[in-house]
């Protein structure tokens, strides 16, 4: 038997909040990522796996890529941050991250990353 692991019911009102509130560094990168403009690669926004909901997924590529705002460089944040990216791991996603300022600062080094990582 298959265990759901992706867009769970219990969290998509999580999901659906996230999607209207996101960061202004999630904005900026939805806007590169959305309709399949980088690569021709489908991405989800704040897509849901476990527990966990990723800020931006592509399935074709099992590729997360997570933004990092103040919250992620506190111990608690690495730790956390550590857990989910070994559970993700373990369902064959790989998690890129960057921390926020990057987005706006480096984005083309931000986006050749995100290539970088397509099979």
């Amino acid at each position: 038997m298959h265990k759901q692991l992706n867009n769970l019911n219990y969290l998509k009102s999580k999901r659906k909040t996230l999607r209207s509130n996101l960061t202004p560094a999630e904005a900026s990168l939805w806007k590169l990522l959305q309709g399949s403009k980088l690569d021709g690669k489908k991405f989800r926004r704040q897509h849901s796996v476990g527990n966990y909901i990723l800020d931006f997924y592509c399935p074709s590529q099992k590729l997360a890529i997570e933004l990092d705002g103040a919250g992620h460089f506190t111990e608690e944040g690495i730790i956390k941050d550590e857990e989910r990216t070994k559970y993700l791991n373990e369902c064959g996603i790989k998690v890129i991250r960057f921390e926020n300022k990057l987005v706006f600062d480096k984005t083309d080094w931000v986006i050749d990353e995100i290539k970088k990582n397509f099979k």
